[in-house]
């Protein structure tokens, strides 16, 4: 959850470690820190909140250097203070390390320390790392009777984790070893940066772009030494590994705001290029169907499947929900969307016929990689449909899809909602045209799908009216949010998107079940938030709009241009294109993104930083 950023190199360290502090802040904001290494010893600034407090203490008692490393923290143990924050320093300040995860056994390592003298000054279970490692750095120097070297250093970290359970990305820095990063993932992601005499490291690439385009994906249990002209990198357990070097596709226009106040707009506005990102080179007109070439079996293999079990989190186990609706609808396939925290720990009865999809934005979420590779254990055909590339379940996967979004920066996901809809749309298509789905058929979804980032850019003109209803709406602290069959899971969507950026209690359902208990929560100070677009069963939907007007309570609706029928009954109306009932989802969302971000702007709240959360879920 927590940003790592790490240089060494003949550049001066500290701008360029609050650089990529600010381009991470997204992954952990509670507070951060720098270690550079001086002439003659290693420094450590730290501060608890964003990372521009930190920048002014930094502009206050410089520290210069060419090595060091940084961190930007979402808080597992231990409060949000200075002492809490990374880095943490090991021993007498032999060595500095910052970590992302969680160590499940820190409380006994911690005790078995204590009793040998070490005095802890943080609640982390990061600071165990750091004195274990010192532990081991002595204990080596007194088996070997030399001076402290890579050789040493790199022991100690080796000995050091094998001691350790849980999940881990972690970049170590030594006194001795003045020119020397030693990093190690298992459970938690690096990239390494590859420059000319440089090297960088990162939880994700973001802060390497506008440095260099060459990247190393670390796997698990791998472990690399970066020195200014070398770069080793070997397993755990098998040893020596040849890098293998990949080229980073990310500009820096991809992580610039540019005329945007926030991410999480500038994320919004981008969903029309990036749906047509997503089904570029994807459609078949031809043949009526869609292109996927990265599933990675046969069209033999697919008609064998008789069941598709989805897995996800949060916003990806919505998108999730409407992939099923579309599978089933399509396809004939049963479908079932399980949430990953829950699968990676259940026995569901599945069929060697059963085909999984792990759906994430990050390729990182550790419920999600857990659920996947309990899967693969059991000899599923496995498969990812991901934003991410490099990302530890796009490696892992069978096989996919990815999306194509471009980099998410927004803590709350948009983008890459409506695109995950459309890749699950794309693969329905392909699955119906295996199937059941007519040529005809095929030849209208192609169609209608080539029309949705006009239709993305139409509903995006809604903006202003989204505006003005907020300002109405911002004052109440809860909200209903309700739609059925496809847009039942846009009701939850947007009622964790107002949750997530507001903190207004939401609740979604579909409207059907509202008469069955939530009902009862209907009153003045209780806006219903309808999505009632024209469908077969519209007059359905308004019957339950006209229940929650006979109970006072306000209801807004997202509805077809020119629907008078709604307009008559709704307080208040935001109009979308009118689609397929099918790719509704993809346009109903839209104005459901709006009216979070204009609420949470009324009420104050940071919208690309929310409180308690983090953008990639990497613990449990």
């Amino acid at each position: 959850m927590c940003g790592i950023v790490g240089y060494v190199g003949s550049r001066p360290v500290s701008d360029l470690l609050l650089e990529g502090l600010h381009r991470l802040e997204y992954r952990g904001y509670d507070s951060a820190g720098i270690a550079v290494m001086t002439d003659t010893e290693i420094v450590v600034r730290k501060k608890s909140g964003r990372v521009g407090e930190l920048a002014q203490l930094i502009k206050q008692q410089p520290v210069v250097g060419s090595i060091g490393i940084g961190h930007t923290r979402w808080a597992t143990h231990g409060e949000t203070t200075d002492e809490n924050s990374h880095p943490h320093l090991g021993g007498n300040g032999e060595v500095v390390i910052v970590h992302n995860g969680v160590i499940e056994n820190y409380d006994s390592l911690r005790t078995q320390l204590q009793t040998l003298g070490y005095v802890f000054r943080s609640q982390t279970d990061t600071e165990v790392v750091a004195h274990l490692i010192a532990h081991h750095l002595g204990e080596q120097l007194k088996l070997s009777d030399s001076e402290p070297g890579v050789d040493v250093c790199l022991k100690a970290v080796h000995t050091t984790l094998d001691r350790l359970k849980g999940t881990y990305g972690l970049c170590a820095m030594f006194r001795d070893c003045p020119d020397t990063l030693i990093a190690a993932r298992s459970g938690s992601p690096l990239v390494i940066g590859v420059g000319k005499d440089e090297y960088f490291l990162a939880s994700d690439a973001s802060p390497l772009v506008g440095y260099t385009q060459d990247v190393v994906y670390l796997a698990d249990n791998e472990v690399a030494v970066l020195q200014p002209s070398k770069m080793t990198v070997a397993h755990r357990t098998s040893g020596s590994v040849q890098p293998s070097i990949q080229t980073l596709d990310q500009v820096s226009s991809d992580i610039d705001l540019g005329d945007y106040p926030h991410y999480m707009l500038k994320e919004i506005f981008e969903q029309p290029q990036t749906i047509e990102n997503a089904l570029r080179g994807r459609l078949d007109s031809e043949e009526a169907t869609a292109v996927i070439g990265g599933l990675n079996l046969t069209a033999q293999q697919l008609r064998t499947i008789d069941r598709v079990v989805l897995t996800a989190c949060g916003t990806s186990w919505h998108a999730g929900l409407v992939g099923e609706y579309l599978l089933e609808e399509f396809a004939r396939l049963p479908t079932e969307v399980e949430y990953a925290s829950e699968l990676r720990y259940r026995n569901p009865p599945m069929s060697d016929r059963t085909l999984v999809f792990a759906i994430t934005q990050s390729g990182e979420t550790a419920d999600t990689l857990a659920a996947m590779r309990e899967c693969k254990r059991k000899g599923h055909p496995t498969l990812a449909i991901c934003n991410v590339v490099g990302s530890t379940i796009g490696r892992e996967a069978d096989g996919g899809m990815y999306l194509r979004a471009g980099p998410e920066i927004g803590v709350a996901s948009t983008k890459a909602f409506t695109s995950q809809v459309t890749v699950l749309t794309l693969l329905a298509l392909y699955l119906g045209r295996m199937r059941h789905l007519s040529y005809p058929a095929g030849k209208r979804i192609i169609k209608q799908l080539r029309d949705m980032p006009s239709k993305i850019e139409e509903a995006l003109k809604c903006n202003d009216r989204v505006a003005e209803i907020a300002a109405k709406y911002a004052k109440y602290d809860n909200y209903l949010y309700l739609g059925r069959l496809y847009n039942f899971p846009v009701a939850l969507e947007g009622a964790l998107k107002l949750k997530e950026i507001s903190y207004i209690h939401a609740e979604g359902y579909p409207a059907a079940e509202m008469k069955h208990g939530p009902i009862a929560l209907v009153d003045e100070q209780t806006p219903s938030v309808f999505i009632v677009p024209k469908c077969g069963i519209q007059p359905k939907v308004i019957s339950n709009m006209e229940e929650v007007k006979a109970r006072k309570g306000p209801v807004i609706a997202i509805a077809c241009e020119g629907d008078a029928e709604v307009a008559r009954i709704a307080d208040d109306v935001i109009y979308v294109p009118d689609v397929e009932e099918y790719l509704q989802p993809l346009v109903c969302a839209i104005p459901l993104q709006l009216l979070s971000y204009h609420v949470a702007l009324l009420r104050g709240c940071n919208v690309d930083r929310p409180r308690n959360l983090a953008k990639s879920v990497t613990v449990e």
